[in-house]
């Protein structure tokens, strides 16, 4: 990792605590490790991000339905999926600094913070698990869910039946996972309670490997022309023969240019062949027909399956990441997150010039407010409050100024360009649509 690397996560987690888009939980009582929090701001672009993932994969599309699963699961589904008997992680640790570490993650065999002496490698368990109802025994032992994926297909006949689907489609859901992370860094890149957006798109065996083409290329899309990330951060990786799971015919993983990642490039999400692995496996266990009637050729089948997995905290990294920048004008330094507008957690700012106009300004606001997410700001010279909203990714700022009082009109300035427009306030509305819709023109959007 370079020194540029080291600093730009540094402020990064600076502005994020500062303008309130990631805490660390519990810092009042010291922290606790790998536990975050979101701001107003953070889990308001959360949810944009939310909100973009299941209309690209869910509402604008008639072959893909939703669920929500519970977060605690019958034990008997990790036993099925082998996440009892293989879901665990070789560990070493350091005999001098006692620092612990993935042994995967150690280059050489000594370790890689002082170099001391590690221990031989141990299988570390990564479930979480807990005790359900009065009795604390091992009939009371249940586990929060490591993973969304297995309650779809656990799930897979019930939605089945409910909306008489026919093959080729799919079952998405998001939510929280939880794995017991041995080490876990990065800030909200790997954490041991996370959010995942996942679906599974079920087909016939012959066609799986059409559909993991088209799922890949199209969850490739939704990171560039839905989250406007940079697609030169962007690549494919493909994973070779020995890192694949037992149960996929391939994987490959959508990786962005993290700063802190060692070769440069860090998982955003995995889109896998997870073949018919998963329903066979729950077929065995629950001795449930999970099989398919193929209407076609009215046979069963048990179809094969597409999965999309990508983590909600390190994609909204990657969006805060990549829409960050620093500018030099006239001699100052000018913090923007260049978050794309769909993103932005604040629409638009109202700015009256002056506290005297707070009172007529407040009154644009109010009319903005039943449409968008905007912020009122009185406080500070009208240059600091731009710059406040553009470290905050505001897209639009709204100057209420002397003016307005004869012309009833306010200036609309654009984050990225500095571009103004004067727009009368009875067509804001309409043109603050237009603006969030498409863009900032190159024209005046009011003509």
């Amino acid at each position: 990792m370079t020194e540029v690397d080291t600093d730009l996560m540094k402020k990064l987690v600076s502005l994020c605590k500062r303008l309130g888009f990631v805490y660390q939980s519990g810092e009042i009582y010291g922290g606790l490790q790998s536990s975050w929090d979101y701001g107003p701001l953070g889990v308001e672009l959360k949810k944009n991000i939310e909100n973009s993932w299941w209309d690209f994969t869910v509402r604008t599309r008639t072959n893909v339905v939703g669920m929500d699963s519970a977060i605690i699961t019958h034990p008997d589904v990790w036993k099925a999926s082998g996440h009892l008997s293989h879901f665990h992680d070789p560990m070493v640790d350091c005999l001098q600094c006692k620092s612990r570490f993935r042994q995967d993650h150690v280059e050489g065999d000594v370790c890689p913070e002082c170099g001391g002496e590690l221990t031989e490698p141990r299988e570390f368990g990564l479930m979480l698990k807990t005790q359900m109802g009065a009795l604390e025994n091992d009939s009371a032992t249940v586990y929060l869910r490591p993973e969304t994926c297995q309650p779809i297909f656990v799930n897979f006949k019930n939605v089945v039946n409910a909306l008489r689907l026919r093959l080729p489609f799919g079952i998405a859901q998001m939510g929280k996972a939880f794995r017991n992370e041995i080490t876990a860094r990065n800030f909200i890149f790997r954490s041991r309670e996370f959010e995942q957006m996942e679906m599974e798109f079920f087909c016939l065996p012959e066609e799986s490997g059409t559909w993991f083409t088209y799922w890949l290329e199209e969850r490739m899309a939704w990171y560039t022309d839905r989250l406007g990330i940079l697609r030169d951060n962007l690549r494919f990786r493909e994973h070779d023969d020995s890192e694949l799971a037992h149960y996929a015919d391939g994987c490959t993983d959508i990786e962005y240019r993290f700063p802190f990642a060692t070769d440069g490039w860090g998982e955003l999400e995995g889109v896998a062949n997870r073949t018919d692995f998963d329903l066979t496996a729950h077929m065995e266990q629950s001795g449930q027909d999970l099989s398919f009637q193929n209407q076609v050729e009215n046979t069963k089948i048990v179809p094969y399956v597409i999965e999309t997995s990508g983590g909600l905290g390190r994609t909204l990294l990657a969006v805060l990441l990549d829409a960050y920048r620093e500018e030099e004008i006239e001699g100052r330094t000018r913090v923007v997150l260049g978050l794309h507008r769909d993103l932005a957690p604040i629409k638009a700012a109202i700015l009256p010039l002056s506290k005297k106009l707070s009172e007529n300004a407040a009154k644009v606001e109010e009319l903005l407010r039943p449409h968008f997410p905007v912020r009122f700001d009185v406080t500070g010279s009208i240059g600091k409050r731009y710059r406040r909203m553009d470290e905050a990714g505001t897209p639009y700022c709204i100057t209420y100024d002397f003016e307005s009082l004869e012309d009833n009109s306010v200036t609309i300035r654009e984050r990225d360009s500095l571009g103004q427009v004067r727009v009368p306030i009875d067509s804001l509305v309409n043109e603050m649509t237009k603006l969030l819709r498409d863009g900032w023109p190159a024209e005046n959007p009011g003509t």
